[in-house]
């Protein structure tokens, strides 16, 4: 029944969408179960704050290696959580100025717009800027030449990298109209057009088929991972 219950919704939820996006006569339902997913939604935000305030007061308790960084989420969480539900600092809507709350907590120069602007995006900033360096890193141990397509992979991105550069242009000016073709910048933009293209739509076919293949997994009840133990 613990089982049953979640595998049910699951195929009844995920078939109804199917059903209402291929019969227009259907498309009623699939209105309905959106409805009913935004419900479900925002109890699993509800469930998602709590397990967060559970692992991160419990490491706080027990005093576990990097429990300081657990405080400052705890912090972080529930100082944007009160100044979001409560609206602090918000100032009346123009339309119902006699209405304290009535204002959008997004505003420019309210508090959570604050926090926004002047917390979450400086952090996202660095964070980005961090993983720059290990993308360096990862593309300085792909890019040695140690066989085939790593040779291939060195000389494309040589090209393209030398192609988006004044040098590169000024390096094959030279060239008559004739071989105007082997000019960096129009091998540039023959890698990114042709080739770049068609193996991001190879990709992108791929992935289109693994997610068709792994939703049927999970809507026939065969995949069942994500009940949690994936056991029978």
């Amino acid at each position: 029944m613990k089982r049953a219950v979640p595998l049910t919704i699951t195929a009844l939820g995920g078939f109804v969408l199917i059903v209402a996006y291929f019969i227009p006569a259907a498309q009623g339902w699939g209105e309905i179960a959106a409805i009913w997913f935004d419900i479900l939604a925002a109890v699993a935000f509800v469930l998602g704050g709590g397990n967060l305030l559970k692992i991160h007061l419990k490491k706080v308790s027990d005093r576990k290696g990097g429990w300081g960084y657990s405080g400052i989420t705890l912090a972080a969480f529930l100082i944007t959580l009160v100044v979001g539900l409560a609206k602090v600092g918000v100032n009346p809507n123009p339309h119902f100025p006699e209405v304290a709350l009535s204002g959008g907590y997004r505003e420019i120069g309210s508090p959570f717009w604050w926090l926004y602007e002047y917390a979450f995006k400086p952090l996202t900033a660095t964070m980005f800027a961090m993983l720059a360096f290990y993308i360096a890193s990862a593309a300085f141990r792909a890019f040695r030449a140690k066989n085939v397509e790593a040779i291939l992979l060195l000389g494309t991105a040589f090209i393209i990298l030398l192609g988006r550069t004044f040098a590169g242009v000024y390096l094959t000016a030279w060239l008559p109209d004739s071989l105007s073709g082997l000019k960096i910048e129009n091998l540039t933009i023959h890698i990114m057009s042709v080739l770049n293209t068609a193996g991001n739509r190879a990709i992108m076919i791929g992935i289109a088929l693994g997610i068709a293949s792994t939703s049927l997994r999970v809507l026939l009840g065969i995949d069942r991972s994500y009940l949690g133990t994936g056991k029978q």
